[in-house]
């Protein structure tokens, strides 16, 4: 917010844009990511596609410089396919980029978050033939006493622990992130980048237990 205010006395006092892209130049200068060199990747990708819609970009040297307007289509595709290619390359289980591809199209990582989320339950659903959804769902199917689905053969303190902590991560996915982002529209709940990645993550890992795992109750 101070950002923002110091942004827009400045743009009122002097009525000239230039002052954001000085901003830009400095922010993005490469000797500040000498150690970084990701973060100024990121950082530039990030920056790259919301001044493409303004018609100017960041060069590798980390200067502002002039480009043809992007489309909203073309900017969003070419965001997205930034990101998918980064999760694919981290090896993003196929079950999460099935229920969020969609969304990652048109860059919309709020809602490709929700659908990925989503995604767990149903799989969830599937292999244990239950009906229930959120907390209710993964206290049933992943219970360490009289389960629905095991993910391991049940036979050790450390196969108990391990059903034990699958559950609690998904109850906690569910209560901090579907509950938020399907109750609350994207402009109040951000969804950032980083944040997303983060949380499907998360989820391609559940997904890989699941891949295991079997259905051994009703």
């Amino acid at each position: 917010m101070r950002l923002y205010n110091a942004f827009a006395a400045t743009q009122n006092k002097h009525r000239a844009g230039n002052h954001v892209i000085l901003f830009i130049n400095k922010a993005m200068a490469p000797a500040r990511y000498a150690a970084t060199p990701k973060v100024f990747a990121w950082r530039r990708d990030s920056l790259n596609v919301a001044l493409a819609f303004a018609g100017y970009a960041v060069r590798e040297d980390g200067k502002v410089i002039r480009t043809t307007v992007e489309t909203t289509v073309a900017g969003a595709r070419a965001r997205a396919g930034r990101l998918r290619n980064l999760l694919e390359s981290r090896g993003t289980h196929p079950e999460v980029l099935r229920y969020c591809r969609a969304e990652l199209l048109e860059e919309n990582y709020f809602h490709a978050v929700l659908e990925a989320v989503k995604g767990v339950a149903e799989r969830l659903r599937m292999m244990s033939g239950l009906r229930s959804d959120g907390a209710d769902l993964v206290s049933q199917a992943l219970a360490v006493k009289s389960p629905v689905i095991a993910l391991n053969s049940l036979t050790t303190e450390t196969e108990f622990s391990e059903q034990k902590g699958i559950a609690n991560l998904l109850i906690g996915v569910f209560g901090a992130i579907r509950n938020p982002t399907a109750h609350a529209p994207k402009v109040v709940w951000a969804m950032p980048e980083q944040d997303a990645i983060d949380v499907l993550g998360i989820l391609s890992y559940v997904h890989r237990k699941l891949d295991n795992a079997e259905k051994v109750g009703k």
